[in-house]
């Protein structure tokens, strides 16, 4: 009924599908996982918006050599006609952008720079609770060798020290105009027992600010060399691994302010195949789901 059975691609669509009438001037590329971590490359046009006509090509692994082979495939005289491609700061997708598309501007999607410093701040909060978790221990093991009863210390809130480390992990995510009067309440205690966590998330927040400003090439370039600065003079190791893998990616990062360009497209098209995957209750053939998605998709 779906007439799969005379698809013209099937006989490859486990490892490769192209669809060249889609390619745009302006693509994402992304990594997504079908079914079982079975990890795709996959290439969309932005201005698709994800919708019809957004797939470009969908090919198996995310081995450099493999994916540029098939896109390849593509008449060099389309792929040079592409403008600008947004990835993330893996080197195996920026290879495959240098290859594919020669004459494109590669862009550093910002949301993968800003949720590295996410996790720096939330690796800080976690150390930290295991610290109070062990402090805990040793108090009720003492109490009852000592035939006393253990009882929890609250804080102002409500919460005890380990509930406050828990129950931070989510708006130490968020900007502060978005916390909620709890939360609020809530960072005010965590900040004053842990500063070193307040520090981290001012550093994660003054480069979320960068990216918000409507700033120039060369301004966000001055902008990034103070935040630098910060990160040298709060000497946190996390986010020194943070500014060193900036510097490493620095032409691509500073792309993002020629057009605001991100990575959002490939991502919440990746949402959409994993919302298709859920649906249909998992994967059970690879060449038949992907027949489906791109009868939508491409």
């Amino acid at each position: 009924m779906s007439d799969y059975e005379n698809w013209p691609q099937k006989s490859h669509a486990r490892e490769w599908l192209l669809f060249e009438e889609n390619l745009g001037k302006q693509l994402s590329i992304d990594e997504v996982a079908l079914s079982r971590g079975e990890l795709y490359t996959v290439v969309t046009n932005k201005a698709a918006k994800g919708r019809k006509g957004a797939i470009v090509a969908i090919i198996e692994g995310t081995k450099s050599e493999k994916v540029i082979e098939y896109l390849q495939k593509i008449p060099v005289s389309k792929r040079r006609k592409v403008t600008e491609i947004s990835l993330d700061m893996a080197s195996s997708m920026k290879a495959i952008a240098s290859w594919a598309f020669p004459k494109a501007v590669q862009v550093t999607d910002r949301f993968h720079v800003q949720q590295l410093c996410s996790e720096a701040v939330q690796e800080i909060r976690i150390k930290h609770r295991w610290e109070v978790i062990e402090e805990e221990n040793n108090d009720i093991k003492n109490a009852r060798l000592t035939g006393n009863t253990y009882k929890e210390k609250l804080l102002a809130n409500g919460d005890t020290k380990r509930q406050l480390l828990a129950r931070s992990r989510y708006f130490l995510y968020k900007s502060r105009e978005k916390w909620t009067e709890r939360q609020k309440e809530r960072a005010n205690i965590l900040f004053e027992f842990y500063p070193n966590i307040e520090l981290a998330y001012n550093l994660a927040e003054k480069l979320r600010a960068i990216y918000n400003s409507k700033l120039t090439k060369k301004e966000a370039m001055t902008k990034l060399a103070h935040w630098y600065q910060e990160v040298d003079e709060v000497g946190f190791n996390s986010f020194n691994s943070i500014k060193n893998t900036i510097q490493i990616n620095y032409n691509t990062i500073l792309n993002y302010f020629n057009n605001r360009t991100t990575n959002a497209a490939a991502e919440s098209f990746n949402a959409k195949i994993k919302g298709f995957r859920s649906q249909f209750r998992g994967v059970r053939s690879a060449a038949f789901f992907l027949y489906r998605l791109t009868k939508l998709y491409a």
